[in-house]
């Protein structure tokens, strides 16, 4: 059995081609999708963040909001950049969201991915300490956030406050518990993914990965999840840590479904760079039959690996195109593979 999910960039585009034209139309056609997810029998509503684009950036509204219209699904991030990040703000929105949605978030946090301006970070008013990287600003801003989630108490009260305090050291309001268990890491390298084990966080593994080997995309995921869970292992955390993966799979199944993605039949992975050192490997897409797509994801050792299977929709196709692909996969896929 694996949990399957939907995983939305949010694009939007003011051309006559696109059923998402407008920031409005992304936002509130992704709660519209997450709903449809939920009836389908999903088991997860997933919004990547970009900034400075024509994409989902503000996460923490969106996911309260779905939350709200929703009661069962997982509702996530795939990742919130923590370059831009302050860890105390978002430990208060995050708990916010999670109240509303009743402890269902489930939230990806990461370095980031290239960027659609020059260091963008900077224009909210975040800079590398002396000696340190923007990666590395990621990561300390990561592990401040996840301290706060732990809620303890750590700011020292006014004597004479506007409304009475609890006894001792103030912690960031409102705490959701448990939260702090439901925070994920987008890995793209091995090295990172034993860093967010150590530290107790679940693995986020997207469509691209550093190419550490030359092997292909999936076996190198699966490389991956493997170092991750033993160094999870090695830390003596208590329980099983979770995994997800993300794919496009695009079941054939209408003249429509064909129109759009039979060109994608002969996808291969992909070589590229996503910054200017940074050799990167990039999955394929999944398009075809039921039956041909159960034989070729069978043989992923990656999705095989994981326990959460994202897949990434494309949204400017709108609400009612995106729900019928997730239940191809969910009614047509899914069952042959043993994912139900």
């Amino acid at each position: 059995m694996k949990k399957i999910g939907f995983l939305s960039f949010g694009h939007w585009m003011s051309s006559p081609y696109s059923e998402v034209r407008s920031a409005s139309d992304s936002l509130l056609q992704a709660i519209e999708l997450a709903v449809a997810a939920e009836e389908l029998g999903a088991d997860g509503a997933y919004f990547r963040v970009h900034h400075f684009a024509h994409q989902l950036g503000s996460p923490f509204p969106l996911l309260a909001a779905v939350g709200a219209r929703t009661s069962r699904i997982e509702i996530g991030t795939g990742v919130i950049d923590m370059r831009y990040e302050n860890p105390l703000y978002m430990a208060e929105d995050a708990g916010a969201a999670d109240l509303i949605a009743g402890g269902r978030l489930q939230l990806g946090i990461s370095r980031g991915s290239p960027e659609q301006v020059i260091d963008g970070w900077r224009y909210f008013g975040y800079e590398p300490a002396e000696g340190e990287t923007e990666a590395d600003m990621a990561r300390r801003h990561a592990e401040v956030f996840l301290k706060v989630l732990d809620g303890e108490g750590f700011a020292q009260p006014n004597p004479r406050p506007m409304f009475p305090n609890p006894p001792g050291l103030l912690r960031v309001e409102p705490h959701s518990e448990g939260l702090r268990d439901r925070i994920w890491w987008g890995s793209s390298s091995n090295a990172t993914a034993k860093w967010a084990a150590g530290l107790g966080m679940h693995l986020m593994s997207s469509t691209l990965k550093d190419d550490e080997n030359g092997k292909p995309f999936h076996v190198q995921q699966a490389e991956q999840i493997a170092a991750y869970r033993q160094a999870w292992k090695e830390a003596g955390h208590e329980g099983e840590p979770r995994v997800s993966v993300s794919r496009s799979i695009m079941p054939i199944v209408t003249d429509t479904d064909r129109a759009y993605f039979g060109q994608e039949r002969a996808s291969s992975d992909q070589i590229g760079f996503i910054d200017a050192t940074t050799r990167a490997i990039f999955g394929r897409t999944y398009a075809a039959e039921p039956d041909v797509l159960v034989k070729e994801l069978a043989a992923d050792e990656a999705i095989a690996a994981a326990d959460t299977l994202l897949l990434t929709v494309p949204s400017q196709l709108g609400v009612d195109y995106n729900a019928h692909l997730l239940a191809s996969v969910l009614n047509h896929v899914a069952p042959a593979l043993g994912w139900r």
